[in-house]
């Protein structure tokens, strides 16, 4: 006999023969059978040690979870190895230096080591691991102990700021040109990672460096919080500055914060505020400091950018686009109201304005906080 099909498709086995069916009584039943060891001996066992281990573990005995603050969602963190008086050589390696702060600094040594100075690499050593070439670049004797290493904490720690500084400078210079985009800080680390060239290519972070800012940017909170409980022992800078407005009428067209655009339709932060002004209208320097870049590019127009230096440590930055004329050179010394250009509509832009900017240690800051005195 062959298996027929039921109603929903499936097939069902042949019916058993008579030789199977037939007991010695010449009745269709099988012989039923006893429980055997198993269920007599062996699963009451499982049953009682499950109950026990359900009860254990309800009272939090096999509670093996790491503490908040030592292990970040999604990533392993090592800041519990990190010794206080790492902090103000952190502080150090990064002062001055744009998008890059001490707790970015320490996370990304924590991504590379996992704050261990063994190496499975014999070409990579250190904390930071620094191949021989790259120390000759970047190592120095910081701490003044007579040597240079890369397997001397204070001296990787350093070395590594200079290299993400350095690496900071040229993301911030593409930034400005408009020839790439995004954070600074992200930027940076891609950089590390996939080369500036590779960076510079994409206008971006690459793909291939995406999984190696995404795991540093994980291990960050931690790190911040670190440098927070190790504050430095001086402070004697300003609690903060205040912007003179750069154009006479604020009057906003376009506020700060996620808009579409409406030339490109891309939905993306707006990462200035848009103040109306006419044709040729004057705008002036929002504080003191240096133009970092003065010059045309693609998507701003003519575009200044202004370093006011530090503010408690931190970088500030102001940014003037889609001016009609520029009034000041790179390089140049300037001051609060100081003539920089006239306002116009060059570049990727609808009409005449301003596109006003304000940057923190290389991140878009609400630029009104500034102007108001909630900066």
């Amino acid at each position: 006999m062959h298996n027929e099909p039921t109603d929903d498709g499936t097939a069902q086995p042949d019916p058993p023969t008579p030789a199977t069916q037939t007991s010695s009584t010449g009745t269709n039943s099988r012989r039923r059978r006893g429980p055997g060891p198993f269920t007599l001996i062996v699963l009451p066992g499982v049953v009682t040690l499950s109950g026990v281990f359900v009860f254990l573990s309800l009272a939090g005995v096999f509670d093996t979870a790491v503490p908040q603050d030592q292990a970040p969602q999604g990533a392993e963190s090592s800041v519990s190895k990190v010794d206080g008086s790492y902090v103000p050589w952190l502080r150090r390696a990064t002062a001055d230096c744009p998008g890059i702060t001490p707790a970015l600094l320490a996370a990304h040594i924590d991504q590379l080591s996992g704050w261990q100075s063994d190496s499975a690499s014999l070409s990579e050593q250190g904390l930071a691991r620094f191949t021989a070439a790259d120390w000759k670049t970047w190592g120095r004797d910081d701490d003044g102990n007579g040597t240079s290493s890369p397997r001397d904490a204070i001296d990787a720690i350093m070395a590594l700021g200079r290299r993400d500084c350095s690496l900071a400078e040229k993301m911030t210079a593409l930034r400005t040109k408009g020839t790439v985009n995004g954070d600074v800080a992200d930027l940076t680390l891609a950089a590390y990672a996939a080369g500036a060239d590779e960076v510079t290519k994409a206008g971006t972070v690459p793909p291939s460096a995406r999984d190696f800012v995404t795991e540093v940017q994980k291990r960050l909170p931690q790190y911040d919080a670190l440098v927070q409980r190790n504050p430095e022992q001086e402070s004697g800078q300003a609690a903060g500055p205040l912007l003179q407005p750069p154009v006479t009428m604020l009057t906003v067209t376009s506020p700060f914060g996620t808009r579409r655009h409406p030339l490109t339709g891309v939905t993306k932060l707006h990462t200035g505020i848009d103040f109306d002004a006419p044709q040729g209208a004057q705008v002036s320097a929002a504080r003191e400091g240096r133009v970092e870049f003065a010059g045309m590019t693609p998507a701003y127009g003519y575009r200044v950018v202004v370093n006011h230096g530090t503010i408690e440590g931190r970088r500030l930055e102001t940014t003037y686009s889609h001016l009609s004329a520029l009034q000041v050179t790179t390089g140049q010394s300037v001051a609060t109201g100081q003539h920089l250009g006239l306002a116009g509509s060059t570049g990727l832009s609808t009409g005449p304005h301003l596109h006003f900017e304000v940057l923190l240690d290389g991140q878009y800051m609400e630029p009104s906080a500034w102007l108001t005195g909630g900066g």
